[in-house]
């Protein structure tokens, strides 16, 4: 009865233990920045982005940042209109022309806006 109660309580303590550290860490998150942004719209423009790559970038909505939201809205409006990922396998482009001459517009002006200074990174 002894080895019975000692087993018990090693499994509970251990029971109690993985279901305290689970209730007590955090679920991690992805912040999108805007360099991992325009390194996107760089490699969409020079044909070398993958389906999947667009995709867990442009499908997974940015919280932090509301300007980088509309970015990535954006986008995601280029890739319903213009977007060809049976290409992408034959070795060519995601995007039609229209598309890229869009995703180029959207990404210098992402470029030129993180160019600007920023008031409240100086002082």
């Amino acid at each position: 009865m002894l080895l019975f109660l000692l087993v018990f309580a090693v499994c509970l303590t251990i029971l109690v233990g993985t279901v305290a550290m689970l209730m007590l860490s955090r679920t991690p998150r992805y912040r999108t920045e805007p360099e991992h942004l325009l390194t996107l719209f760089d490699k969409t423009l020079d044909k070398r982005v993958s389906v999947a790559e667009w995709h867990t970038l442009v499908d997974y909505p940015i919280r932090h940042d509301a300007y980088l939201e509309s970015i990535r809205r954006r986008a995601q409006h280029v890739m319903e209109e213009h977007g060809r990922p049976w290409q992408v396998v034959q070795g060519g482009c995601l995007l039609s022309r229209a598309g890229r001459d869009e995703l180029e517009a959207i990404r210098d002006h992402l470029r030129a806006r993180l160019a600007l200074p920023r008031p409240e990174l100086e002082a």
